[in-house]
């Protein structure tokens, strides 16, 4: 039986799409966080650093990461279905959220995969990902309150 709580809960997410948008990309992260520390799902689970370039763990086989690394990504779905709760900060989640992203992209890119700088650690395949985000994120904050004014 769903509550009134839940039913107005539910209503929001359909009036308002930009909160929905930062509930789904929140939990993402959260997914992504979480499997990060699950041997098997990410490769050589037994080179998982604390921090830094000399983490030789990958999640997928493919992304480089470390405890730090899979914090961030807990931190960030934490946020995200926090943000959730109302239009604006769902909007400030996914706008913000893909400004930052597109700078660790940038970050990715000058910074050597070897060097000391290298502190999250971020290889190609992480870069690519991140510039990813942070477009499929901007994006998400715009287009989503705009969706509600449409009635989409």
């Amino acid at each position: 039986m769903a509550t009134a709580h839940s039913n107005r809960a539910s209503a929001g997410f359909t009036r308002q799409p930009v909160r929905l948008f930062s509930a789904v990309v929140g939990l993402v992260f959260l997914a992504v966080g979480v499997l990060g520390f699950i041997p098997g799902v990410t490769t050589d689970y037994g080179q998982l650093g604390l921090m830094g370039h000399e983490s030789e763990a990958y999640l997928l086989g493919v992304f480089q990461v470390s405890v730090l690394h899979n914090a961030v990504h807990l931190l960030f779905g934490i946020a995200g279905l926090a943000m959730a709760r109302s239009r604006g900060a769902a909007v400030a989640f996914l706008v913000g959220g893909g400004v930052v992203y597109l700078v660790l992209w940038l970050y990715g890119l000058f910074v050597g995969s070897e060097s000391a700088a290298n502190f999250v650690p971020l290889n190609s395949a992480d870069n690519w990902l991140h510039l990813g985000l942070g477009i499929g994120m901007i994006a998400l904050g715009v287009i989503g309150p705009r969706l509600a004014k449409t009635g989409a």
